[in-house]
């Protein structure tokens, strides 16, 4: 199967970043989630590391880095003004109780109702090893649900799929999927293409994609 060229890790998370509103409660998941938190300096967006920490910035480096401030993918993260710790306890309160309005989240596969996975990739030989850590409280409490990751896998399979076949995280959580190519919701008829890679076409985005895709009518290119 064809694989095109398409945004970086970093532009995606940009443009993710761009989609989440002002005061915000925002949690970001393993991969290219974490790289959200670059994009959101001088925003009043209150990332929640579920590790213990409210109000945590943008990734450290340099002098900066300081390995008891971390984020879920265990990288350093900065402090800005206000952040305050807690035990695990206190965290997983603050996700289960509701009170988390935007996660971030990778995923192996998505689905046209919603339903992803992200926690154990079988074909990795781990025999059913995976990382669940808080994904499933994060993905089944937050007020909504996005996925960063590659619209493909590095052999250039599908990962928006009609069935899952790896084991899943949440079933019909998901809002809105950012890739490399082109920018989707999930809407009750299945999944809705609205932004699209520059110099790519509708037919291009569906020859990587198993679902049949819904065309918004005011698709347009992905807006950086």
């Amino acid at each position: 199967m064809r694989k095109y060229e398409g945004l970086p890790r970093e532009i995606i998370a940009l443009r993710v970043s761009k989609e989440i509103e002002d005061n915000s409660y925002v949690n970001l998941g393993i991969g290219i989630p974490t790289l959200v938190s670059n994009w959101l300096e001088g925003r009043d967006v209150i990332l929640q590391s579920e590790i213990g920490m409210l109000k945590t910035g943008s990734l450290a480096e340099g002098d900066a880095v300081d390995q008891d401030l971390i984020n879920a993918s265990c990288q350093p993260v900065t402090e800005v003004e206000g952040t305050v710790y807690f035990d695990i306890c206190e965290s997983f309160a603050m996700i289960r109780g509701g009170h988390i309005d935007v996660t971030v989240m990778g995923a192996f596969q998505v689905n046209e109702t919603g339903d992803f996975a992200s926690w154990m990739n079988p074909s990795r030989g781990l025999n059913g090893v995976g990382n669940i850590g808080g994904s499933m409280d994060l993905a089944a409490s937050a007020r909504k649900l996005f996925i960063a990751m590659d619209h493909t896998t590095r052999d250039g399979d599908p990962k928006l799929v009609r069935e899952l076949t790896y084991p899943a995280t949440a079933r019909k959580k998901v809002h809105k999927i950012f890739t490399d190519l082109a920018v989707l919701d999930i809407v009750p008829e299945g999944i809705l293409l609205r932004e699209i890679y520059p110099g790519l076409t509708v037919e291009d985005i569906q020859s990587v994609t198993e679902p049949k895709l819904l065309v918004a009518a005011d698709l347009k290119e992905i807006e950086l």
